[in-house]
């Protein structure tokens, strides 16, 4: 790229970033309340008189200020803008962006609540002092880019005189990173902690703590070569040394990097870039180690390591290299469990914690959330993914929980967990939105090993879902596909299931149960214009007729088909292989996971224009699935009509599915026709029809018209961040369910444990 093309790019970047911070609105945080604040109740409540409860809950005893407001879940990230990374000593404002930006990672990846406190004090003691004052509102403390050794003064007065955890992440951030990174790069190269020689090259805050983390890992002190912008840090150097720098210095007469580099196992380097040549990478053992941090631009660039060490093992501070040495991947998490269990400190036990648990989070297979992210990267256990993507949602289940563990275990923890699997399952269920709705349905699943039929088995989609199902469900499943594209791209996903060993493949183009499939096929479509060519050839070509004969031959108990193509085609084909007059569909429910809870639409595919049988139909389907997920089933019949106000015929229908509900009793509450708002707005609903049937907000929403069911739930994904499960195929006795192109590998988890889930559970 031209030198102008470069700078072209630089002032496109630089005022996207810009444009980012300011609009729609300046910064990028904001406080929202958490609480009603509607009419006068609501405001006595909040305020005066009756925050004098709370207050005096707390007085009385000081724990009662997680229970009553929001200290258990608030964070301050505190700066005084002396040592703000690639920029330098910025001052306090001009760091606010850094601290704001910091806050914002706590909220998305951890779900903590965080104000960035940005501080015009240079002196460490005045400093420490004012951090300690915060005490009440906070409960934790995250100091922020301040200067070496200023940044160790401080951090040692807080902990000392602070009952709450205070954690420098420039130092130990980056030296969690640097120690999962380490942990499995010895491993890839065979190596142990115990006989490794590093050289480090940077005496800053982060390079010092990595160092003492190796050193709690296992590293030698005497192996460890500390190198600074003045040489080698050596015993009785006195230039621009301090005690955290003398504790590394070595008994030598060698006074430079190109000194000490030679039989080096490991490079690690915080300092600046171009420091590690490629003369001096020569110089170090066979498969070494090379972490170079210095951002934007690390000491050695990866491709210069390579050219004399083909075998190196790289990371960098960057995100365009593999191997991104992150804190993001560390702080939210450690905070999270340090939080939820109370801690007082964060201790050598919770990092190391920390450590185990980001190091085997990156052993174990991608998730297909991660693989979303970071498309087009291959997430695989080796020398190019030593730790976890940033982005990977397992982080806060594995991590957070590790370090609550840790913090119980040493005796800092002032409110243990009381069920450790409860709390890490609460942990995955706000990262996936679907984890706690999804749990009754998993628990249901697991009573019996059924057998689950992929018609489109070369999907990467259903790969990662089969490799997950073999993780977590006793289920068995059956891929349609070639072999070989099946294992090849469980290869290029990092996937450690192989067709033949982990599962059961049928293959379209060669398998011996050819004959008896198409065979089945023609018996039952004799009649209705198919011959046996054209039989033979659907049994070569149309999977979803492949898994249909699957079933009903009984070789699969469901399945699952639709990851392509239109709903209604597939459709058809189970309805002609597997239909009985006891076994028809009777629509399609979504599971839409919103902010404030579930709603579930119906029939989003299968009727345009159900009748008023269809339509009843539909609503005791839905009611029968919702409990299922362990709710009580509220279920509005909704249209353009409102209790009779208009005569279209979609309205009929609606009045002729509520009489034939009518005529027996039911086991849940239904009522229509209405709107939408009077559905989900009880006060609304109570203006129009007064005495409704139907109690509180509806949680399921059945159409008339296929068109606004599919409407609402398009909405509701696009615009309402809303998560789908389903399509669940009503009707069909759990025989198959087709779901839609837009299902991400989680999806088809959680559709292949309500396929799973033995026909008994419907009820």
């Amino acid at each position: 790229m031209s030198e102008s093309g470069s700078n072209t790019d630089k002032t496109s970047f630089r005022n996207a970033a810009l444009a980012y911070h300011e609009n729609p609105k300046p910064g990028k945080l904001e406080v929202r309340a958490t609480k009603p604040l509607a009419n006068g109740r609501d405001l006595s409540l909040a305020y005066s008189p009756g925050v004098a409860e709370a207050c005096l809950e707390i007085r009385d005893d000081a724990a009662n200020a997680s229970r009553y407001t929001a200290r258990g879940n608030l964070v301050a990230v505190v700066s005084n803008g002396t040592a703000v990374l690639g920029l330098g000593n910025i001052g306090a404002l001009a760091s606010k962006p850094v601290m704001e930006g910091k806050a914002v990672l706590f909220k998305k990846f951890a779900g903590i609540d965080c104000f960035d406190i940005e501080v015009n004090e240079s002196d460490p003691e005045k400093l420490a002092d004012i951090v300690c004052a915060l005490e009440p509102t906070f409960g934790a403390i995250n100091l922020e880019d301040i200067k070496a050794p200023d940044c160790f003064i401080v951090e040692k007065l807080c902990r000392e005189r602070m009952n709450i955890p205070v954690f420098h992440d420039d130092q130990h951030g980056t030296a969690i990173v640097v120690g999962a990174a380490a942990t499995n790069a010895l491993r890839v190269a065979g190596k142990s902690f115990e006989d490794i020689k590093i050289v480090s090259t940077g005496g800053g805050a982060a390079g010092i703590a990595c160092l003492n983390m190796l050193l709690k890992l296992g590293v030698k002190r005497e192996n460890v070569w500390l190198c600074d912008i003045h040489g080698l840090v050596y015993e009785g150097r006195e230039e621009d040394m301090n005690p955290q720098k003398a504790a590394f210095a070595q008994a030598s007469d060698k006074r430079t990097l190109a000194e000490v580099v030679e039989g080096a196992d490991m490079f690690l380097g915080l300092s600046g870039p171009g420091v590690l040549k490629p003369e001096l990478v020569s110089q170090m053992s066979t498969r070494p180690i090379i972490f170079a941090l210095a951002n934007p631009t690390p000491e050695i660039m990866p491709d210069e390591a390579r050219k004399v060490a083909p075998d190196a093992i790289i990371a960098t501070g960057r995100s365009d290299f593999p191997n991104q040495v992150n804190n993001v991947l560390c702080f939210p998490f450690i905070f999270r469990g340090a939080l939820d269990v109370g801690a007082t400190v964060i201790n050598d036990e919770m990092q190391i914690a920390c450590i185990e648990g980001i190091a085997a989070l990156a052993r174990a297979t991608t998730s297909a959330e991660a693989a979303a992210a970071y498309q087009g990267e291959k997430l695989t256990f080796g020398a190019d993914y030593l730790i976890p993507k940033p982005f990977d949602p397992r982080l806060s289940g594995v991590v957070s929980t590790a370090v609550a563990k840790a913090a119980m275990a040493s005796g800092v923890a002032t409110r243990p967990l009381e069920d450790v699997a409860a709390y890490k399952a609460k942990l995955n269920g706000s990262v996936f939105k679907s984890a706690l709705l999804m749990r009754p349905v998993f628990e249901a699943a697991s009573t019996a090993a059924r057998r689950i039929v992929f018609a489109d088995g070369e999907d990467e989609r259903v790969l990662r879902a089969a490799q997950a199902i073999l993780e977590e469900t006793p289920e068995q499943p059956i891929l349609i596909g070639r072999p070989e594209v099946i294992a090849a791209r469980c290869e290029r996903a990092g996937l450690s299931i192989r067709p033949g060993e982990s599962f059961h493949v049928v293959n379209p183009e060669s398998d011996p149960r050819y004959r008896d499939y198409w065979t089945t096929y023609h018996k039952i479509m004799c009649r209705k214009g198919v011959t046996p060519d054209l039989a033979r050839a659907i049994m070569r070509t149309n999977t979803t007729a492949i898994a249909a004969v699957m079933v009903h031959r009984g070789e699969a108990d469901s399945l699952i088909c639709g990851t392509f193509g239109e709903y209604r085609w597939h459709l058809k084909y189970i309805e002609e292989i597997l239909g009985r007059p006891e076994r028809r569909p009777h629509g399609a429910l979504s599971l839409m996971i919103l902010e404030d809870g579930p709603l579930f639409l119906a029939d989003t595919h299968v009727w345009s224009e159900p009748s008023a049988e269809e339509i009843a139909q539909a609503v005791i389907g839905a009611a029968r699935h919702v409990k299922r997920f362990g709710l009580v089933p509220k279920i509005a019949l909704c249209g353009r009509s409102q209790f009779g106000n208009q005569d279209t015929e979609t309205a009929r229908r609606l009045r002729g599915a509520i009489e034939i509900l009518d005529q027996k009793p039911r086991d849940f509450l239904y009522e229509g026709e209405m709107n939408v708002d009077s559905a989900l707005d009880p006060d609304l609903r109570e203006r129009v029809f007064p005495g409704s049937r139907l109690q509180g907000p509806a949680n399921v929403l059945v159409f008339g018209q296929a068109d606004a069911a599919s409407g609402v739930r398009n909405i509701l994904k696009m615009k309402g961040n809303a998560l789908e499960v389903g399509p669940i195929l009503m009707g069909m006795g759990n025989c198959a369910h087709i779901v839609s192109p837009s299902i991400t590998a989680r999806g088809l988890l959680n559709m292949a444990a309500i396929a799973g889930t033995p026909v008994a559970h419907y009820g």
